[in-house]
């Protein structure tokens, strides 16, 4: 089956599309800095309806937890309006099939919240690292909700680095039960900032070394991370398995994906 997503929701999000020059420089460096994603309007009603759920599901920054903890809470698009539209049917559903392939599913939501005073920092690694799928060429999406710069906290990633393919880390299911950060060693001599402004997003290979420092600021980082797959992507780590995801575009050989959350919007 494949699903159309029309573009209904310009008052909330800005579609664009991907010219040659952005998919040769994705291939080339492993990110595309997009511009606006988010109007006014949709930024403000993202950040409002993800405070919201964070204050009713999280507690304030607190020295012993867990960087998970304290930074990342899970399927916000269960909880979101705009954000259930914006993963199904934003803008970064038609730059995702660009990138991954033309049978796309959407595989993981969360908000990545490093609030004032939350001076943890996040060590570098691939995000297959944590989850590996197959085929992994999946893409991350960090959609800011605030400007994001060196000072609060902004991703720090070495452009290129995609070109060397999946890290071996050895991440076992109880180190993702314990919650076990990944911490590589990086030469950061070619590290750059990911400076952006509310409302922008960030696209990169799950390749891409990247890491984030502390926030020092007086004020909030708060970014929107989407994921997106191949309709077809299994769970590596979990026996093969399909990673559930709604399909978005085009046809799954897996019955599961066909029917996964086609009852949210």
């Amino acid at each position: 089956m494949s699903r159309i997503i029309d573009r209904k929701y310009t008052q909330d999000f800005i579609y664009r599309v991907l010219s040659e020059a952005d998919l040769s420089f994705y291939e080339d460096q492993g990110y595309l800095l997009l511009g606006r994603t988010l109007t006014d309007r949709g930024l403000s009603l993202m950040q409002k309806q993800c405070m919201e759920v964070w204050n009713a599901h999280k507690e304030s920054f607190k020295e012993g937890k867990t960087w998970t903890q304290n930074a990342l809470l899970s399927d916000i698009h269960h909880c979101s309006d705009v954000a259930c539209r914006y993963f199904f049917s934003g803008p970064l559903v038609d730059i995702s099939v660009s990138l991954v392939a033309p049978n796309l599913k959407g595989a993981s939501s969360q908000l990545t919240f490093k609030m004032r005073h939350n001076t943890q920092s996040f060590h570098w690694h691939q995000d297959t690292g944590y989850a590996e799928l197959a085929p992994d060429n999946t893409v991350t999406t960090l959609t800011a909700l605030d400007d994001c710069d060196v000072e609060n906290g902004c991703l720090w990633i070495v452009p290129g680095s995609h070109k060397q393919g999946r890290i071996n880390v050895n991440y076992t299911n109880e180190d993702r039960k314990s919650q076990v950060e990944i911490k590589l060693d990086v030469d950061e001599s070619q590290a750059r900032p990911m400076e952006m402004k509310a409302g922008e997003c960030l696209v990169f290979h799950n390749w891409m070394l990247h890491k984030s420092e502390g926030n020092r600021s007086d004020r909030d980082r708060r970014v929107l991370f989407l994921r997106y797959a191949d309709a077809d992507a299994v769970e590596v780590y979990n026996e093969h398995k399909p990673r559930l995801g709604r399909l978005l575009r085009g046809v799954t050989k897996f019955p599961e994906i066909e029917t996964y959350e086609s009852s949210l919007l």
